[in-house]
């Protein structure tokens, strides 16, 4: 049986923690609200947008829908100008073609977005679900588009290897019974991914050929 896995976007396979604060940080400026340090992003994302523009704006969340509907607007123009792959995650899906593995991925960011960054950045890998959040569908830490995707393999969920940098990926992977992968070069670090279920830590992404072998 073909190797699955499932990919989180934002932390695990791209670097994209500068582009979002940049534009988060301009939209609160334009909004005379403070700004936050890059790092300090890392926790804000994860969870969606919505999560994204709670945490930016704390005390001052009656501006919610302005805020969104600039950072929206901003973010899309500024889509690629800084976001890369991790050093060695292209090494990584060149290891995982050779051995055949079946490919996907599964975001919290906007589907379109989602969608618009594998198909700039990841255009010569044979992703087979690209999935990001949709209106009316539950978002992660729901296993529900996970489940959706284990479904249109036609793998049981308990064969998936699903690879994330957060607890709610963790907490994705262990809802769907799928063996859940903590990546430490994104957002967060191995005692939350640990708290949440990782079944392993990889520092490195060719570590994870060692895993699905």
């Amino acid at each position: 049986m073909k190797k699955t896995l499932i990919f989180d976007l934002d932390g695990t396979l791209l670097d994209s923690i500068y582009d979002i604060a940049l534009c988060m940080n301009e939209v609160l400026t334009s909004l005379k609200l403070d700004t936050y340090k890059i790092d300090e992003y890392k926790y804000f994302v994860g969870s969606g947008i919505d999560v994204l523009i709670d945490n930016a704006l704390k005390n001052s969340i009656e501006l919610k829908d302005e805020a969104t509907k600039r950072f929206k607007e901003l973010y899309e123009f500024n889509l690629h100008k800084n976001t890369k792959p991790y050093d060695g995650i292209y090494e990584l899906l060149d290891e995982l073609v050779k051995l055949d593995c079946n490919l996907t991925v599964l975001s919290n960011k906007p589907d379109f977005m989602t969608k618009e960054y594998v198909k700039t950045l990841f255009k010569d890998y044979p992703f087979l679900e690209v999935h990001g959040q949709k209106e009316q569908q539950a978002k992660k830490p729901d296993p529900i588009q996970a489940l959706n995707i284990a479904s249109k393999l036609k793998i049981n969920p308990s064969e998936i290897f699903f690879v994330g940098d957060t607890k709610v990926d963790m907490q994705t992977a262990k809802s769907a019974n799928m063996k859940a992968i903590g990546v430490l070069w994104g957002f967060r670090d191995e005692k939350e991914l640990k708290e949440h279920g990782a079944d392993f830590i990889v520092k490195e992404p060719l570590e994870i050929i060692n895993i699905i072998k």
